[in-house]
């Protein structure tokens, strides 16, 4: 028999790229919930639309009878990516972040516990583990949380929503936490993207700082794959670091971007730092390694050609 999988969030970034690989790679049956923010790919849900083993419904987690109707079978397993992240846009009070990050957590645990689905894979953000110091060692599932703004916070309420349904209700859940990830599909008001489509027009690209913020960046396929292998071989009650292991500052990120496409450096603008902006944040990934077999394998560079030609080509089809 076929999988049945319930995605939330399948329309944002790592979703859709999620949703995409399991297409490509397994037979799963794919049941896809997004409420279709400003951060959906409607180009992407037009594509998986073609396939025979895709569906897809239009709803709010917090929306008890809205969520009823996608519980018309039995899933085994839910991956929850579904969060409203847009912690530098300012858009959002934090009592919205708990809202959505807390409570539409809580609604999917619920149907787990009433039997609805076999297991639980919670999707959470290395930024839970705070910032690290130049010199620091990247953080393992051992190192203590410290979350410093109203996102992590709600990610972390998140994730401690999850154990307590673990340790009350012995509800089958795994926890993951992920670095920075870049490729198709990525907002555009992103890192990234907003490199790639200003340089494309010759535009200013924005820095924030000194531009020596540096991220542990990972392509988001090898993200899907670890949460794949997750899904297929992960521990029930564990928390797996999921990590690219490749550094680099703001700064190296906008310039290799720049070399690639041939632009100057000179398109470089300086502009005030962000307060929430850590300095640097890294993971280590050992463990999924050791105990799942899982491991990164693009290459910073390579993934990031890979992302510049599908930015590219997105935007001549455009012109």
């Amino acid at each position: 028999m076929r999988k049945e999988v319930l995605v939330t969030g399948g329309a944002g970034f790592i979703g859709a790229n999620f949703i995409q690989y399991l297409l490509d790679h397994t037979s799963y049956h794919i049941t896809n919930i997004d409420s279709l923010t400003h951060s959906a790919n409607p180009e992407a849900l037009m594509q998986f639309s073609k396939s025979p083993y895709y569906r897809f419904y239009l709803l709010d987690l917090r929306n008890q009878d809205q969520l009823n109707e996608v519980f018309d079978r039995q899933y085994d397993v839910i991956i929850h990516f579904a969060a409203l992240t847009d912690v530098n846009e300012k858009k959002y009070s934090p009592i919205e972040y708990y809202d959505v990050n807390v409570l539409g957590t809580m609604n999917l645990l619920e149907k787990v516990r009433q039997g609805y689905a076999g297991k639980f894979i919670y999707v959470s953000t290395g930024k839970v583990y705070g910032g690290l110091e130049e010199k620091e060692r990247p953080s393992t599932e051992e190192t203590v949380i410290n979350p410093n703004n109203s996102y992590v916070e709600s990610k972390v309420s998140g994730e401690m929503i999850v154990r307590s349904y673990i340790n009350a209700y012995q509800i089958p859940a795994i926890i993951t936490r992920c670095s920075n990830n870049y490729g198709p599909y990525q907002q555009k008001q992103k890192l990234i993207p907003t490199v790639i489509l200003n340089a494309l027009e010759e535009k200013e690209i924005p820095v924030y700082g000194d531009g020596e913020h540096v991220r542990d960046w990972i392509f988001v396929k090898d993200h899907c794959r670890a949460i794949h292998t997750v899904l297929e071989h992960g521990k029930l009650g564990e928390v797996y670091n999921i990590s690219g292991g490749r550094e680099r500052s703001t700064l190296d990120v906008v310039k290799l971007i720049l070399d690639y496409m041939n632009k100057s450096h000179q398109l470089i603008r300086h502009v005030e730092d962000r307060e929430e902006g850590d300095r640097r944040y890294a993971l280590n990934w050992e463990k999924a390694n050791f105990t799942l077999s899982w491991k990164p394998e693009m290459s910073f560079y390579n993934g990031l050609v890979k992302t510049i030609e599908w930015y590219t080509s997105k935007q001549l089809q455009q012109t």
